[in-house]
């Protein structure tokens, strides 16, 4: 998609930088010595994503965002009498499931209105210009405007596009993060390695930026290694069969649809060697990496193929930098002398499978500071 470009991404990159940098000084501004990395984290992600995607700051709107983003994923994702027993519809009934998700849906729908209505007011008011930054939403208004795909783009479609865009890029790069930060905390050793390589590549520099993330090899690793423990959303989206197949000795008979858990692949001992320890190496591993079993599982979190992610440009640097930012200017420990080895790392599924619960720490400014 136009907008998920990694041209188009890079536009966004001085967006990105002042965010993450917004969030280092609130970080530095906290009076109490422990924070709440969980939250910090989940705020940073909105606001660069709705500038990129909406070309506004975060407004009145992100309350009902988010909230609405919860609500439906708390009622998709609790278990209840109707989910045990789903060919009972009228149980959806009975639990109240069916009238909820409608009333939230009615909510998200009006949300999504407006925002579509905003953009083309703002066009009928504004003089077309070539060098005129477009966002998400007018490069779709205009795909709809001028028939660029060769049919219809209805404002439903391009509601539905933005639903997905909230959904999937702001939840999923946060948990990512807070995952990833977790991992490190619990192994010291790690934690070094990934600040030694984040301050080597920026303290001649004196600041983070995204020009030198390509040096960060031990830190896209500690990402890669992040998305196969704990892969954001756990079960891919869901394909059909084309034709009748048999895997495993089961017949799957064709229009079947099949669900793939990504998280067990990932954790699988028959592919991976001590597959529950967290060791970023293994993307290091030129043997592993030439038998193709690197890149699997990698692009298996983020759909490879015909239906790959198309926002793997989008998340990347959403990721790099606010941790490159988090290692290179705070070192970090467990509150009330707690040992790193006691860190709570139980899951919850949500909209991601997040931690249950937020992760608390204690910064410290880092020598270079």
């Amino acid at each position: 998609m136009e907008i998920l470009s990694a041209k188009r991404v890079q536009t966004f990159r001085s967006i990105r930088e002042e965010e993450v940098s917004d969030l280092i000084e609130s970080i530095f501004r906290e009076a109490k010595p422990t924070i709440n990395l969980s939250k910090k984290i989940s705020s940073l992600t909105l606001p660069p994503l709705e500038e990129q995607l909406l070309a506004r700051k975060v407004g009145t709107k992100k309350p009902l965002i988010i909230l609405t983003m919860h609500e439906v994923a708390n009622v998709a994702t609790g278990v209840t009498v109707a989910e045990q027993y789903p060919s009972f519809k009228w149980l959806q009934k009975i639990c109240g499931i069916e009238s909820k998700l409608l009333q939230l849906h009615k909510k998200f729908d009006e949300i999504l209105e407006s925002i579509v209505n905003e953009h083309k007011q703002r066009k009928m008011r504004t003089i077309p210009e070539s060098d005129t930054k477009e966002d998400l939403v007018d490069v779709l208004l205009r795909i709809q405007k001028h028939g660029d795909l060769g049919i219809p783009l209805t404002d439903n479609n391009i509601k539905a596009v933005i639903s997905d865009m909230f959904s999937a890029g702001g939840a999923t790069s946060s948990t990512t993060i807070e995952w990833a930060m977790s991992e490190m905390l619990k192994n010291e050793r790690l934690m070094k390695i990934a600040q030694s390589e984040v301050r080597e590549a920026f303290t001649r520099k004196g600041n983070v930026d995204e020009s030198g993330h390509h040096e960060l090899k031990y830190l896209k690793s500690v990402i890669k290694e992040t998305l196969r423990l704990h892969p954001p959303v756990p079960l891919l989206l869901p394909r059909e069969c084309r034709e009748q197949c048999e895997i495993n000795g089961f017949q799957i008979p064709a229009k079947t649809s099949v669900l793939v858990n990504v998280w067990s692949i990932g954790r699988d001992p028959k592919y991976w060697t001590d597959a529950e320890k967290f060791q970023p190496e293994r993307f290091m591993d030129s043997s592993m990496i030439s038998r193709g079993q690197i890149s699997s599982i990698y692009h298996l979190v983020l759909e490879e193929g015909c239906v790959m992610c198309p926002g793997i440009a989008f998340a990347q640097p959403n990721v790099e930098l606010p941790l490159a930012h988090l290692l290179y200017h705070f070192d970090w420990e467990l509150p009330n002398e707690m040992r790193k080895e006691g860190l709570d790392m139980t899951e919850v599924l949500g909209m991601t499978i997040r931690r249950k619960h937020d992760l608390h720490l204690i910064p410290i400014p880092s020598p270079a500071e």
